[in-house]
Formats: structure tokens, C-alpha cells, sequence
């Protein structure tokens, strides 16, 4: 009996809630412009948070948890002043091996804390097939680097001992190199011709997701596109920089010194040597996170004693610059949520001083309803019905909006956005709960009035 009494109660509230709303329906929609804009302002924001999220784990997983990253510094700075023979010119002149391959073995057997290191030499060059040539990046690698690098093998199996130390003319390749090359068919077995070497496909690596971003901020390759020989065989097959000798300053690679006269003591200007360095990138995998500082300070300091004092190389810590672009991200997120936030706050005030000016504008209509049986809480219940609907109204409303602006911004900006049920749900709720707390004053203004004040009041 009391539910079913109740329950005609709010059918009845409800029906008349609708009625006020649709008889004013630009008022009402004025009045829910902030939850709406707030709702949006919250899926949006939530959406782009996601988004960063799982691109931050996904460039996490390119680069590796525990790896430490050296890059030599090519020798590109010609000198523009000439320089005088003394003690200053000779040390700015001190002569660097760069980095090699006796640096590799050095930081293993020197250098507890490093579990495997992995060293690279890239060569842009080109792969011929059925008479046409194709672009590719070259790869000089042992095969640590693929559990360093985080790369599967899908087909085939990795460098094996024999073939890595006869420098045999074998290669594991992309996979959108076996497609452009190989379609509809397995590569392994077969021979691709790179630059003026038939190397035989014993691998094909499992096809990795690299966003453009990724590649840009991290310096990751598309790693599908490359083809992947023993470093042995890079050496003696393809370049090897340590035995390359230049005679004139033209050279890529030279560096020469030009006497003002016969004299040695003249004045000497210094050609620049290029990239020098026999091999382009190591990775470093750590055993312990906590040590990575650490290590890459010893590796540093060690690196800089072998070559000559020359600090001709650059070590990065991935890890710890992608932790600081989610630090960055999350404050940047933060703020945006605190702005939704207020969006939703200030839309809750607007709803509730529409209602206590509806209150005003009704308060005759406030004072018949009494008049004729109404109680205290029929009167609240109205009033709290009239704020929920319209908050929920907007709540919907903004959903949409959110959905399509999140979408609107992926394709206008790049940023990957992700939506999910759990932060439409939330803003839903939020926009219902606002229209409930800021409807009770209202509510509670109107349910307050005498009926025989209210029914005199001009």
C-alpha cells in the first residue's frame, strides 16, 4: 500500500516535471549548458588520459624497462677560426677511437650490472628483386638484440653461434618486408639480394604497431621494414669503419690538418672526421631498475677513459624520459579534469538558481497545490524531479557531445583517444548527483512556503 502510494507520487512528480520542462524548453536547455559542456569536457579528458596511457606502456614496451641507450655523436663542426699551436688547440684536438665493437666486450666484462648489450650498425641501401629495387635499412646485430629489443621471431629461429662467427651471409627480415617481397608466401629459405650480397631469409620477426610519434620522440625504426644481419657479417661483407682509410678532406670520414707553411708550428685548421664510429647504437639491458643511474654514470665515465677523454657519444635513460612525459601528461590531465570539474560546478549553480527563480515565479501555483492537500515533501519531490531530469537531460546530452568531440580530436590532432564505459558511466552519475544536491535548496525553498502567504503573493 505505502509503495504503490508512493510510486503514483513520483509518476505524478515526474509527469509534472516534464510538463514545466517542455513548456519552458529554452530555459531548461540554457540552464543545462553546464552539465552539458561539463559531462563532454569529462569523457574528453578521460578519453585523451587513455589514450596517453597506452601509448606511454606501448613505447615502454619498444624500448625496454631496464635498457640504457648510447648513441655516438658524429664529428660535423668544422673548426671556423684558426687555432694556434698550443696547449688548448692540442687538447680540443685529442684523437678518439669511437665507438666499437672492443667497447661492446669492455662494458660486459667490466660492468656487473649489465645483463646483455646489444649493438647496432645501420646502413641505408636498397634490396633488388624481379628487377626492382626497393629501400631498406641494413642492420648489423647480434642476437641478443632481439630479447633486448623486445622483438619476437614469428617464423624461422635467430642467428645461431656458427653463423655469427663465420660472418655467414644470412638475415632475419621484417614483416612488411616478406609481404612487399614475398606475397602470400612463407620467406624463410629464401634469397634476397641487399645492395651486391645474396643473403639467405632464416627469420622473419613478428610485425610490431610503431606510431609516428614513437618513432619521432624515442628514435624507434619501423623495425618492419629492416633487414637484420649478424654484426660479423655487416663488418666484413658490407662497411666497417675502423679500416676505412680516407686521403683527402672530401672524404666522409677524413680528418686532416692543414699546416700554414712548412713549419708544423703554423697555424692548423681541422677537417671534420664524420661519423668515425664503427657501430651506431647500443643497448644496454640492466639487471636491477634501481641501478640504471648508476650504470649509465660508470658506463659514461668508463667510455670517456677509452676514448682519449673524448665524450663523443650520448647516453639516454628511455624509461626514465617517458616516466617524465607521464608525469607531464598527468598534470596536464589533472588540470583539464579540475577545468571539467568547474564546468560541472558552475552548472550545478545555474540549475539551481534557475530552480529558486522558478520558485519565485511559482509561488501562487506553490500555494494552491498546498492549499488543495499537497504535502511538504509532494512539493520537494516536484521540485527535485524538475533539477534531476534536467541535469540527466544534460547528462545525456553531454555524453554524446564527449563521444563525438573525443573522436573530433583524434582525427583533427593525431592524439589517440580512448573511450571507455566506465568514464561515460561516471559522468552520467556525476551530472545526476549535481541535479540532486543542487536541486534540495530550491526544493526545500518551495516546500517551506504557508499556503495562504503563497496563494496572496503578487
Amino acid at each position: 500500500m505505502f509503495d504503490s502510494i508512493l510510486i503514483e507520487k513520483l509518476k505524478s512528480n515526474f509527469s509534472e516535471a516534464v510538463r514545466v520542462i517542455l513548456t519552458n524548453k529554452v530555459r531548461t536547455f540554457l540552464t543545462a549548458l553546464g552539465i552539458i559542456f561539463g559531462v563532454a569536457a569529462v569523457i574528453s579528458m578521460l578519453a585523451i588520459g587513455s589514450g596517453a596511457e597506452k601509448e606511454i606502456l606501448a613505447q615502454l614496451e619498444l624500448v625496454g624497462v631496464n635498457n640504457i641507450v648510447i648513441t655516438p655523436i658524429a664529428d660535423e663542426k668544422e673548426d671556423s677560426d684558426v687555432e694556434e699551436e698550443d696547449e688548448t688547440s692540442s687538447e680540443s684536438r685529442r684523437f678518439s677511437k669511437g665507438l666499437d665493437i672492443l667497447d661492446v666486450k669492455s662494458i660486459l666484462k667490466n660492468v656487473p650490472s649489465v645483463s646483455k648489450i646489444s649493438p647496432e650498425i645501420v646502413l641505408e641501401t636498397y634490396v633488388t628483386t624481379k628487377g626492382k629495387q626497393n629501400s631498406i635499412k641494413l642492420i648489423g646485430v647480434t642476437k641478443e638484440f632481439f630479447p633486448v629489443s623486445n622483438i619476437d621471431i614469428e617464423s624461422g629461429k635467430n642467428f645461431s653461434k656458427v653463423q655469427i662467427e663465420n660472418a655467414l651471409p644470412v638475415c632475419i627480415i621484417g614483416k612488411k618486408i616478406e609481404k612487399k617481397l614475398f606475397t602470400g608466401e612463407s620467406a624463410i629459405g629464401k634469397k634476397i639480394k641487399v645492395k651486391d650480397v645474396w643473403l639467405q631469409v632464416i627469420g622473419v620477426i613478428e610485425e610490431k604497431l610503431i606510431s609516428d610519434k614513437a618513432q619521432e620522440n624515442l628514435g624507434i625504426r619501423d623495425l618492419n621494414l629492416d633487414v637484420y644481419i649478424p654484426i660479423k657479417t655487416f663488418l666484413v661483407r658490407y662497411r666497417d669503419r675502423k679500416i676505412i682509410i680516407d686521403k683527402t678532406p672530401d672524404d666522409e670520414n677524413g680528418v686532416m690538418f692543414f699546416g700554414g707553411g712548412p713549419s708544423n708550428n703554423g697555424p692548423k685548421k681541422r677537417i671534420p672526421r664524420g661519423n668515425y664510429h664503427q657501430i651506431d647504437k647500443l643497448t644496454i639491458q640492466v639487471k636491477n631498475s634501481k641501478k640504471m643511474t648508476i650504470t649509465a654514470d660508470l658506463i659514461g665515465r668508463m667510455l670517456k677513459r677509452k676514448h682519449n677523454g673524448v665524450v663523443d657519444f650520448e647516453i639516454s635513460i628511455p624509461i626514465q624520459e617517458l616516466k617524465q612525459q607521464q608525469k607531464t601528461k598527468q598534470i596536464f590531465n589533472v588540470v583539464l579534469s579540475i577545468i571539467a570539474g568547474i564546468s560541472l560546478l558552475i552548472g550545478g549553480i545555474g540549475i539551481m538558481n534557475i530552480m529558486l527563480a522558478s520558485v519565485l515565479e511559482r509561488t501562487k501555483e506553490i500555494g494552491i497545490i498546498r492549499a488543495i492537500g499537497a504535502t511538504q515533501q509532494d512539493v520537494i519531490l516536484q521540485f527535485l524531479s524538475e533539477s534531476v531530469l534536467i541535469s540527466i537531460g544534460g547528462g545525456i546530452i553531454g555524453i554524446f557531445l564527449g563521444i563525438i568531440s573525443s573522436y573530433a580530436i583524434e582525427a583533427a590532432t593525431g592524439i589517440e583517444t580512448i573511450l571507455s564505459v566506465s568514464s561515460i558511466t561516471l559522468s552520467f552519475f556525476v551530472a545526476t548527483a549535481i541535479g540532486l544536491i543542487f536541486g534540495i535548496a530550491p526544493a526545500k525553498a518551495a516546500a517551506s512556503k504557508s499556503p495562504i502567504e503563497a496563494i496572496r503573493y503578487d
